[in-house]
């Protein structure tokens, strides 16, 4: 098995023509933190994932530079909600967020099968995919808009990056039309999607997430399209 996907990296197949796929995303985020220590040990403060999920929507563009590697970059406004009541944290049950996030990613993605949209044999293969984003925000807490500050000598800002990262599947339903469903992970580098910055956290005895940092998560139907741009030799419909 791991000689078959050595092999796989290093003789993938090529494509006929350059394709590049452009689609609309719509799904489910939800958040992982203070508010919402999913994984914690304390199994009584752990409301798991997509608690609290609320819509997200996006755009995609993606290129195929063989049967098996792609690349993307990626737009997503993700809504993401939570609060001590709903996570059971006593001592911030009156503390509730609401964060409104753009994010820009750029991912690569490696499918374990070959596959491109428009194929008669090759239409379906899971994929695995990394990258990495920035991304802004928009938080409130308690009603109250977080805005990029200066408290106890630490700057925070209201925009980050992220480490993107999951897994998915993909079919080709039609000769234009592709679709996949994937499950995502954004591990960003702040602690303060949530507005629960480190004066609250004390005066609300909070423990700080175990994780340090802040979790997105989605679920992603994403609908595309594909476009061809020739090269020397023209493609063959498969």
């Amino acid at each position: 098995m791991f000689l078959l996907l050595a092999l796989s990296f290093a003789m993938p197949k090529n494509l006929k023509s350059q394709i590049v796929e452009i689609g609309a995303t719509g799904g489910l985020s939800y958040y992982w933190g203070d508010l919402n220590p999913a994984g914690d040990m304390n199994p009584s403060n752990s409301v798991g994932h997509f608690s609290n999920s609320k819509p997200s929507f996006g755009g995609v563009i993606r290129y195929y530079q063989n049967l098996r590697w792609a690349f993307r970059l990626q737009y997503s406004r993700f809504y993401l909600e939570s609060s001590g009541e709903a996570a059971n944290l006593q001592s911030a049950r009156n503390l509730a967020f609401k964060s409104k996030v753009n994010d820009a990613a750029f991912i690569v993605e490696f499918n374990f099968f070959d596959y491109w949209t428009g194929s008669r044999n090759d239409y379906f293969s899971p994929y695995i995919f990394a990258g990495v984003s920035m991304f802004t925000f928009e938080s409130t807490l308690d009603g109250r808009k977080l805005q990029s500050t200066v408290i106890k000598d630490v700057r925070y800002n209201t925009h980050s990056m992220s480490v993107p990262f999951g897994v998915g599947v993909k079919y080709g339903m039609t000769e234009k039309f592709g679709v996949t469903l994937e499950l995502k992970m954004h591990k960003a580098f702040t602690d303060y999607l949530d507005g629960v910055v480190d004066n609250i956290r004390e005066v609300a005895k909070i423990e700080p997430f175990r994780y340090k940092c802040d979790w997105i998560g989605s679920l992603e139907l994403t609908i595309v399209y594909r476009f061809n741009l020739p090269r020397n030799e023209v493609c063959h419909y498969m």
